[in-house]
């Protein structure tokens, strides 16, 4: 059983170009280009090969606030305080077409998974779907009572994240475009707002320092992190589910691994607020922005060996000549480990021993036999990872039962207070 080295991110490259403060970057989905958008009413695509010119993308008429790729990579979707919304062509000639999409400054864009809807939020308090194709509008959801920061799809597509300065979260339905629930505990305003990369959860920042992570299924708080010393401007899921990033007004950038529910990493590269935080789609970059005017690229580095088991099998295939090719794979759905209850950093290799470049003097029967002992043999770890999976979910219903006791407690706690109070005043003094 061999262990890897759980590795530090590191700054890969740091991007100048931009006259004025940063409001939002993202990747490409093949991590070549690199859009970010600035105060200073432009974006800057940047591409990831080293020499290659950055593009100067010219259009809105005021400070850019949020940018995106669509999922194909295609176009790049931008708003601005100029109260529009332009669809831009990421290529040399920075075609654009742009749209009013409110009648405020609009806060951000974000593409719906296939590509065909985007959602707006701005500052006249209202949220807006749109068809992509034409730029035709579709309908508003407008129960927010202050600016809305943030919104975006759900990854399925049929629900929608909102947040806003009037404090809240609301999850909508975008079937029947209702407020399905409004989640009230941050105690300040809501800047961003994302989806976990499997829909069952929400990641919201706050301007209260705290990053809160609701499970959207059951409506109540899961995590609750406070390790910020100013306002949590931005944050962004890792593809694996187990790591949140989030950037800050304390100049730093903060990993937090969900899993154990602890701080991973602090990092220091900005030069005042850091804005704007995004990983990559597959998780090995990720990017930020800041009120330094800068751009900086990291490599992830911890994610090599991640949470769960990285189970290397062989495949053994007959060629003509009756001999054994050995091909090496690695099952893509454990090398992020979807459960906890593991140890960090464990790598278990299921090896079924050394084979023979060429068998041509093997009988039939041993082949027979072998590939019978193979088929027995990935049966049997079948069977020990569905008990180790059983195991985890025996400890998951086991927490859920422990936390409920805790509330339960605190519930308590809180009753024999406010009865002690009561007495306290009622006595005569």
């Amino acid at each position: 059983m061999a262990f890897a080295c759980l590795e530090d991110p590191t700054l890969e490259r740091n991007f100048k170009g931009h006259r004025d403060a940063i409001t939002s970057v993202d990747f490409s989905l093949n991590k070549k280009q690199l859009v970010s958008g600035s105060m200073d009413s432009c974006l800057m695509i940047w591409s990831m090969k080293p020499q290659m010119r950055a593009y100067r993308f010219v259009g809105h008429k005021d400070a850019v606030t949020c940018v995106q790729f669509s999922p194909s990579g295609h176009l790049i979707a931008s708003g601005s305080r100029d109260k529009m919304v332009r669809l831009w062509v990421p290529s040399v000639k920075g075609e654009s077409t742009a749209f009013k999409a409110h009648t405020a400054t609009v806060r951000s864009v974000h593409f719906s998974s296939d590509g065909q809807s985007l959602v707006t939020a701005s500052d006249d308090k209202t949220v807006k779907v749109w068809a992509v194709h034409r730029q035709k509008f579709l309908f508003s959801l407008s129960q927010h009572i202050n600016w809305v920061r943030c919104a975006k799809f759900s990854p399925d597509g049929r629900l929608i994240v909102s947040s806003s300065d009037d404090k809240t979260v609301k999850l909508w339905d975008k079937a029947s475009r209702e407020c399905i629930h409004s989640f009230c505990e941050h105690g300040g305003f809501v800047p961003h707002v994302d989806f976990h990369p499997s829909g069952t959860c929400i990641a919201a920042a706050g301007t209260d320092n705290t990053v809160k992570v609701w499970d959207v299924r059951m409506n109540r708080l899961l995590q609750h992190y406070q390790v910020h010393s100013a306002s949590v401007n931005c944050l962004s899921f890792h593809s694996s589910g187990n790591y949140l990033i989030t950037a800050s007004n304390d100049s730093t950038l903060k990993i937090l691994d969900l899993l154990e529910g602890r701080l991973l990493y602090t990092l220091h590269g900005h030069q005042g607020p850091a804005t704007c935080v995004s990983f990559s789609r597959t998780g090995d970059l990720f990017a930020s922005g800041g009120f330094d005017e800068q751009v900086m690229v990291w490599k992830t580095n911890f994610d090599a060996v991640d949470y769960g088991d990285v189970l290397k099998t062989r495949k053994y295939n007959m060629n003509v000549n009756g001999a054994f090719n050995s091909e090496k794979s690695m099952d893509p759905d454990n090398v992020n480990g979807q459960k906890s209850g593991v140890y960090r950093q464990e790598k278990l290799e299921m090896d079924f021993g050394e084979v023979p470049d060429k068998l041509e003097t093997q009988t039939t029967e041993s082949v027979r036999k072998q590939q019978e002992q193979i088929q027995i043999d990935e049966t049997s770890l079948a069977s020990t990872l569905q008990h180790i999976v059983g195991q985890l979910d025996v400890l998951t219903q086991t927490v859920s039962i422990l936390e409920q006791r805790l509330t339960l407690t605190e519930d308590k706690l809180k009753e024999c207070l406010e009865n002690q109070q009561k007495i306290a005043q009622s006595k005569p003094s």
